[in-house]
């Protein structure tokens, strides 16, 4: 049963850990998760038509789907701060070590340079982009870390980018589980819908922000 405990630990795990190891295939597990939900949603509906189900479409909540839902989305986006927070308090505690690691990566010298702007323009919607770019979760939180950036700057980003991943992640499974059923063809259109989101992420942080207008 998809509702059972153990997805709600698998899905806390696979999120949580993707930080450390961003191979995990955290996204397709949230997807599958909310497809299989939407799939068993859709096949209770088309039965409701009859005498003897009338009683069990009767029944109270047992079997609605939104508040499983939320909780496929709660528990996601709890995890995703939980592991954002993990390796920030790392990368703050061990700032010397981790800053002459970030000096040596390409990747991350401009991660930082990015991060540095679009905090220092008072809001992070970097750290919110990053989240659905792959591997961008990890560079935004060890940056941050290696910055020095108080809890209060990352944390409600973090926060934010944890929920709106967790909610397009959700949404495209139950939209295409809803539209294909829970079929491999269902989850397979979420994920491309989550990997498209990635590629455009990618490209976006890519571009960093803008060059500010020089001084007159």
């Amino acid at each position: 049963m998809i509702y059972a405990p153990w997805i709600y630990v698998l899905i806390a795990l696979s999120v949580l850990l993707d930080v450390f190891l961003p191979f995990l295939p955290s996204g397709v597990i949230v997807i599958a998760a909310a497809a299989t939900a939407a799939g068993a949603t859709a096949a209770g509906a088309t039965t409701a038509g009859t005498a003897a189900d009338a009683a069990a479409i009767a029944a109270p909540a047992a079997d609605a789907p939104l508040p499983r839902v939320c909780a496929l989305v709660l528990c996601a986006a709890a995890a995703s701060v939980l592991g954002d927070l993990a390796v920030y308090r790392l990368a703050r505690r061990g700032s010397d070590r981790f800053t002459r690691a970030v000096a040596r990566s390409r990747q991350l010298s401009g991660a930082r340079e990015r991060l540095g702007h679009a905090v220092a323009r008072g809001g992070g919607p970097l750290v919110v982009l990053a989240r659905f770019a792959p591997g961008g979760r990890s560079v935004m939180s060890l940056v941050a870390g290696v910055e020095q950036r108080r809890t209060r700057e990352f944390l409600p980003w973090s926060a934010l980018a944890g929920l709106a991943w967790a909610g397009y992640g959700v949404g495209a499974g139950y939209v295409g589980g809803q539209w294909l059923g829970a079929t491999w063809l269902g989850t397979a259109v979420s994920v491309l819908a989550l990997f498209g989101a990635g590629a455009l992420a990618t490209f976006l942080v890519r571009r960093g922000p803008a060059p500010a207008a020089p001084a007159s």
